[in-house]
């Protein structure tokens, strides 16, 4: 699945194309993806594209009379092409600006395309979610604000898009090795200063990926159509087996709320 570093490495990439942009038409070769399509024709044709940001794992393309939501769900993919590209099977979605479109591919089909009227923020799919990882929010103070009565495994907490959005399995495992913490520890059971490191390591973890242009994934290319580049330095996540980059470990795994976990048996405690 296309984590938070993925969706802000396509928010960055689609944004000089469109932003400023007047939608001059759209196509729809699915209309039912997670949930329906809306009408896209009346919604956006002739308006402008005001800004593209990101709630969560959310795109936000605002426009002056409301704002459209879109997820690339497991594993979809927003690109910029030129409108006579020949669609290729999955592409479901084209959003055109003149002689470009904005083209959502999804295998799959667990992605979204939703409208919103109001206020996108209050939307019952973003209205809950915890503080960004990345903003200052989300420090060690809230992280052991959270954690000092919860049982959950660290692992499944930083998971919780209630306590912090867009940390996924991916990301989480990486920054649970570099705080040194094992991703099944009782959350209630770790220190302040560890979880302080912690937070450190989510955000070092998640910008870096950022910058290195997302986690390549199977299914994820970003929005120019290659895939990231930051998987190749992962230390524990899908290295099962392999020796520990720090100190030579067979990197070992268990599952943790229904998902499997790598983590360096010494290194991790």
């Amino acid at each position: 699945m296309p984590e938070l570093p993925e969706v802000e490495t396509t928010r960055r990439g689609i944004a000089p194309h469109i932003e400023n942009r007047r939608v001059s038409g759209t196509t729809v070769r699915q209309a039912q993806l997670r949930w329906p399509v809306p009408d896209l024709a009346s919604l956006l044709t002739g308006h402008r594209v005001r800004a593209v940001e990101r709630r969560a794992k959310y795109l936000l393309l605002r426009f002056d009379h409301g704002t459209l939501l879109i997820h690339l769900g497991m594993s979809g993919s927003l690109r910029v092409l030129s409108g006579d590209t020949p669609p290729r099977p999955h592409d479901h979605v084209d959003i055109a600006f003149g002689r470009r479109s904005l083209r959502l591919h999804d295998p799959r089909r667990f992605g979204a395309v939703l409208w919103v009227d109001g206020d996108p923020l209050r939307h019952p799919r973003l209205r809950d979610l915890g503080p960004e990882p990345l903003s200052a929010a989300f420090d060690g103070a809230h992280l052991y604000a959270v954690a000092r009565n919860r049982k959950v495994a660290i692992k499944s907490l930083l998971m919780d898009g209630r306590v912090v959005v867009g940390v996924g399995n991916i990301y989480a495992t990486e920054a649970l090795f570099h705080a040194g913490i094992h991703p099944a520890r009782r959350s209630s059971r770790i220190a302040r200063a560890r979880l302080e490191r912690l937070a450190e390591e989510v955000k070092r973890v998640l910008g870096y990926a950022i910058e290195r242009g997302g986690t390549t994934l199977r299914d994820f290319l970003n929005e120019s159509g290659e895939p990231g580049y930051f998987a190749q330095e992962l230390f524990v996540y899908g290295r099962a087996g392999a020796p520990c980059r720090v100190c030579g470990t067979p990197i070992a795994t268990r599952r943790i709320g229904q998902r499997a976990s790598a983590y360096c048996p010494r290194c991790q405690r």
